[in-house]
This record gives C-alpha cells, sequence and structure tokens, in this order.
C-alpha cells in the first residue's frame, strides 16, 4: 500500500489512483491544474483514469455494478434503478424526480427504479440528499458475503458515545448517518417541517451543496453574503417567514468565523433553530453547542481521518430550548443507514482523533507563518487571521484552529496553475484526510457559479491546503520548492 505521506500523488502518472490507496478511498488524484479543469468540464481524456472519486459525486466502480445489477434485475425497457440503503431515502429521490417506482430489493435496501431520462435528475437527489450506498456494502452485496451487524452496532454505539464525550452533549441526542450531507439534509428537514412555508437563511459563503439543499428543497433560502449584515435575520423573523439559520464554523473557504453568540440572542427568543456545521473546525477545537440547537458535522473529514470512509452526525444540543422538540423530529429521522462495517471503520479510524487533531493544528499554524511570510503570496485564510475574536468565544480549552487554510500567490492567473503543477503533495477533492491534500477549491466546488464567487470578492484561483500528520519542516519545504518555480 502507497504511503501518501511519504510518496504523494502529486504527478502527471498519478492522475485518478485513489487518495488513500484503498478500495474505498473517498477522493481521487488530480495531480494537475489541467486535470482539474478536465474533470469539470467532463474530458473523458482526465475522467476514464480516475479509479474512484468522492462518493457523493462520483460511482464508486462496486456501486456501479450494484446499480448495474437492480437495473438488470428490477427494470423495463427504458428504465433504471438508483439504490438506497432505505424506503425513506427511496421515497425522498421518487418525489424529488416525480416519477418513477419503489421496489423493496435486498435485505433493507429500496431501488427507485424510473424512466433513463430521469437519471441524471435522480443522481443529483443521490449526490445532495448524501443517503449513498457504500463501496463497503455494495462489495456484501455482490460477494454474498454476511456482514457482522452485531459489530457494527456496537461500533455505531461507540462513535456515538465517543461523540457524546467530545461535544459535552447526550449520547442520545447524537445521531449517525451514511455521510455528511445525509446529516445536513435530515436537519433541513427537520426545520423546515416545524415550520412549513418558511425559508431559511444561510449565513456567509457556503459549502456548495449546503446551499443547494436549501435552494432545491423546503421553501427557497436567502443567502446572506455579508456576516455583519442582521437585516436579512431581523426582517425574516418580523415577517414570520424563518424556518432556521444556517452556517458554518469556520466557513470554507475564507475561514471565517459567524456570530454565534448574536444571531442565537436574535433566534432563540423566536423559538428558531441555529443550525451549525462544525466539520472544518471540528468538536475538538471549538464547542459551538452553547448556541447551536442542532449540529452537523461530516465525520468523513477529521474525526475520521482515513479518508476510507463517509458517515456523518447530527447532534441535538443540551443547550437549546428546543430540545424536546427537536428531539421528537430527530427521532423520526432513520438512524441506522450507516453501514455496519462502516460504523466499524469509522470507529477504528477515530479512536486518535484528540491527539491527530491536536498535531494538525500545530503544523497548519507553522505553514500558515510561513505563508505569510513568504513574499510570493499576497493573501492567506486561516481562523486566526479572519474574525479571529469571533473564532476564540468557540474555541475550546486546549483546542487550536483547524488544519485548514487557504491562499493565493501573486499574480495568481499566472502562479497559482504553476505552483499547483509543482507541489509535492497529494493533490484532489476533500479534506480532513492523515495526509495533506491541497486543491483549487473554487474550480472544484463552484465551476459552474465561478462569477458569482468572484462577486463575492473570491478568486478562482485561490488554493486550499488541508493539512495532514507528515512532518512539519517536510511540508514546509515542498511548498517552499513549489514556490521557487514562480
Amino acid at each position: 500500500m502507497r504511503d501518501l505521506a511519504t510518496d504523494p500523488c502529486w504527478q502527471v502518472q498519478d492522475l485518478g489512483l485513489p487518495l488513500p490507496d484503498s478500495p474505498d478511498a473517498v477522493s481521487v488524484a488530480m495531480p494537475l491544474w489541467e486535470h482539474v479543469l478536465g474533470y469539470e468540464e467532463n474530458d473523458p481524456a482526465v475522467t476514464s483514469h480516475f479509479r474512484c472519486g468522492y462518493p457523493r459525486f462520483f460511482l464508486h466502480p462496486t456501486v456501479r455494478r450494484l446499480l448495474d445489477t437492480a437495473t438488470a434485475e428490477l427494470s423495463q425497457e427504458a428504465e433504471t434503478a438508483l439504490v438506497f440503503p432505505s424506503e425513506a431515502s427511496a421515497r425522498r429521490c421518487l418525489q424529488y424526480t416525480g416519477q418513477g417506482r419503489l421496489e423493496p430489493w435486498w435485505g433493507d435496501l429500496t431501488a427507485c427504479v424510473l424512466p433513463v431520462t430521469l437519471l441524471e435528475r435522480a443522481r443529483r437527489h443521490w449526490r445532495l440528499g448524501g443517503e449513498v450506498v457504500s463501496s463497503r456494502r455494495a462489495e456484501s452485496i455482490l460477494s454474498g458475503s454476511q456482514a457482522d451487524e452485531a459489530a457494527g452496532e456496537k461500533a455505531r454505539q461507540t462513535v456515538a458515545q465517543r461523540l457524546s464525550a467530545l461535544s459535552g452533549q447526550e449520547a442520545a441526542d447524537v445521531h449517525l448517518f451514511p455521510s455528511g450531507m445525509a446529516a445536513f439534509s435530515a436537519a433541513h428537514r427537520i426545520v423546515t417541517r416545524l415550520r412549513p412555508g418558511a425559508k431559511t437563511i444561510q449565513w456567509e459563503f457556503p459549502y456548495v451543496d449546503a446551499l443547494k439543499v436549501q435552494q432545491e428543497n423546503g421553501s427557497g433560502v436567502v443567502f446572506v453574503a455579508n456576516p455583519n449584515d442582521l437585516t436579512e435575520v431581523t426582517a425574516a423573523i418580523r415577517a414570520g417567514d424563518l424556518a432556521a439559520v444556517f452556517c458554518e464554523i469556520a466557513s470554507n473557504p475564507q475561514l471565517r468565523t459567524a456570530d454565534l453568540a448574536g444571531l442565537s440572542a436574535l433566534l432563540r427568543p423566536e423559538g428558531i433553530p441555529l443550525v451549525v456545521d462544525d466539520t472544518v473546525s471540528s468538536v475538538h477545537n471549538v464547542d459551538v453547542f452553547p448556541h447551536a440547537d442542532l449540529v452537523t458535522t461530516s465525520l468523513t473529514k477529521w474525526f475520521s481521518g482515513g479518508g476510507d470512509v463517509m458517515a456523518g452526525s447530527l447532534i441535538v444540543s443540551r443547550h437549546s430550548p428546543l430540545r424536546e422538540t427537536l428531539r421528537h423530529e430527530a427521532m423520526l429521522e432513520p438512524t441506522d443507514l450507516l453501514w455496519c462495517e462502516d460504523a466499524v471503520v469509522l470507529e477504528r479510524n477515530s479512536r486518535d482523533f484528540p491527539e491527530r487533531m491536536a498535531k494538525i493544528n500545530e503544523t497548519t499554524e507553522a505553514i500558515r507563518d510561513f505563508l505569510r511570510a513568504h513574499p510570493a503570496i499576497v493573501k492567506v485564510w486561516h481562523p486566526r487571521d479572519e474574525t479571529p475574536h469571533l473564532y476564540e468565544a468557540l474555541r475550546r480549552p486546549g483546542g487550536g484552529h483547524g488544519g485548514l487554510l487557504s491562499f493565493l500567490p501573486d499574480h495568481p492567473a499566472r502562479n497559482a496553475s504553476r505552483l499547483y503543477d509543482a507541489w509535492k503533495v497529494n493533490k484532489g477533492p476533500s479534506l480532513g484526510t492523515n495526509f495533506t491534500l491541497a486543491c483549487p477549491y473554487l474550480l472544484l466546488a463552484h465551476y459552474p457559479e465561478l462569477p458569482w464567487c468572484e462577486s463575492l470578492g473570491m478568486d478562482r484561483h485561490l488554493l486550499r491546503l488541508s493539512v495532514g500528520l507528515e512532518d512539519p519542516g517536510e511540508l514546509i519545504r515542498r511548498l517552499e520548492n513549489a514556490l521557487r518555480q514562480l
């Protein structure tokens, strides 16, 4: 197995390799700038090399075989099948596409059988809803192997207890999902059920699919780009047209921190939930629970670190005045969709999460200091520099500033691609892995809407770095060598 810490996937011959070197990897190597553009343009010269990809966006070869099997068994002419981990998940796909039928298949799985012409729309629901069938589950079904449900249930309970201890919340209020987006989508369903017809607010620049879930489900969303502007929230409260406010700590990719105390003070007297995603900063570093009512996390990222399992969590805050209502609503969501074998891997990966996160915090600080002092770098985004007083108000004792930072070289239109191509680190989508991972984030996440991003003051050439467990001196040397190519 390739050691990505000492032998990163950074050269042209590494295109399409799984990151990490695992059959269940959740990222894929895109070593050159042109590979990122080719992926976004769906160029076969690039995508034909892919052996895997982020599972909500890319069908793993084993999952594709599973779907082909379901289609062969369940579909009629000009039909296809998409398989989900529960009937409720498949029914949501049916509602999203507006046409098709449900077919029970392979134990708890349910297939949504629909016209081939609707497959692209159904795949979009798979991506946004996050209730995916994992590669491990697909392999288990296709191979006919017997999964150890008892071990899986024990692992799920252990993970819930671990998150309870880290967050200071009750284990009964921790709900696990097959991905972070599945947890986020569940939170969105909960708050919109409580206030049907009311809109949500997305506070600050979000992860791409967080905004799209709100745009395409419920009654719409108001995007607030200026985190210092409370007028939209105040107006929505006065109009009685607000179901919840969503935000991320810290925001991605600008690493800004929302004023959770100020938002909570506005929302709680009106009984309006504040939903916070702490994936980027992690529960080890920040405590958002005194202000948040619901907290979502992609456990795929820092908590796992391995980059070889998808999972998410939704936690009801014990500080929330809406706690009992939210508890009841959370129990209406399916809570057993995290496949048993994935749960076992997640539990094993997360045993040393606090120690890993502490080391990554320190290394990221060193890289941030190096970049800020380098003459070829014109901007660095990091929680210590972006709204630091708001981040410090949330930082836990002993917590750090996280493992993510973004930066921009001078003459970015010319130099960003040069730096990226010459940089001896793993390059591809996702974050929070034990190995360092870089990408031109806006190109990967927001390619169809780059003009909109730039209207909000962001540069399409921004580079994002997710720091791993490598030696900090070695990472800085690799970055310095790449900068010499400018």
